[in-house]
This record gives C-alpha cells, structure tokens and sequence, in this order.
C-alpha cells in the first residue's frame, strides 16, 4: 500500500509515537504548526470521514480526548485547534484519514485567518432544509 500513514502504522515508517490503541494511533507531526501539534489516525485505512466507520470514528474521537487532555497537562496550553480536512478541495494532503491536534498559547500567531464575511439569512435557512432533508432518520 502507498499510504504514508498505513506504513506509519506498519511501523515500515519511522514516527515519533505517542498513544496506541487497538485503534487508533497518535503521533507527532514532523511540520508542527506549534510544539505539540500531533496526529490521531485511525488504524484501519479510510480515505476521508466519508468512508470511515462509526466504530473507527468513535475511537479516533475519543483518542482525541485523551490526547487533548495529555496535551493541556503536558504543555500549558491554553487553547487547542483540532483540524480535519477531507478531500484535495478541503486541502487534505495525505489520503487517510486524520485529525490534528494542535496546541495554541495567545499571542502564537498562529490559527485560522479566514475574513468573517455575513451570511444571507435566507440563503442560510434554505442551505439548513437542504442538509436537515438529507439527514438520515433513526428507527426504532
């Protein structure tokens, strides 16, 4: 397999490990946005959140917690971005998916520095009833 993060996983690739479940696998980023930004992956391959499983997804989740958690009590941080992109349009660069975890302090110039453009509130409500009529319904 060509993934960068199975051959993390398979151990084919060098990484500095931090958390390991049956699961999941965190480990650090080797192009920090901060010190301690870090990476939680789920073990069994799925490109995007679109193809994960609710099992694996679950775990990465609470994964992340934990990492969170470690994170804080490790580093001080104050703050804590959590960054998961999914396709080449959402900027996702390797094809597994992944959450960053990404420790910020104020003042690190660092973050996400998209302009907070008004939305249409009509054209908001519309794009809602678009996405509700696409919601699966639970049955019980």
């Amino acid at each position: 397999m060509d993934c960068i993060f199975c051959q993390i996983r398979d151990g084919q690739i060098p990484s500095t490990r931090v958390y390991e479940d049956a699961l999941t696998l965190a480990f650090m980023d080797i192009n920090p946005v901060n010190e301690g930004h870090l990476l939680i992956i789920s073990k069994t391959h799925a490109e995007t959140i679109y193809d994960m499983s609710p099992p694996d997804l679950a775990a990465v989740s609470a994964t992340a917690k934990k990492m969170a958690e470690a994170i804080r009590q490790a580093l001080h941080s104050e703050g804590l971005n959590l960054y998961q992109a999914n396709g080449a349009a959402a900027s996702q660069v390797v094809p597994h998916f992944h959450l960053h975890l990404i420790p910020r302090w104020k003042g690190d110039g660092k973050g996400f520095d998209w302009k907070l453009v008004k939305g249409d509130p009509e054209r908001i409500r519309v794009t809602a009833e678009k996405i509700r009529a696409q919601v699966p319904t639970e049955r019980t």
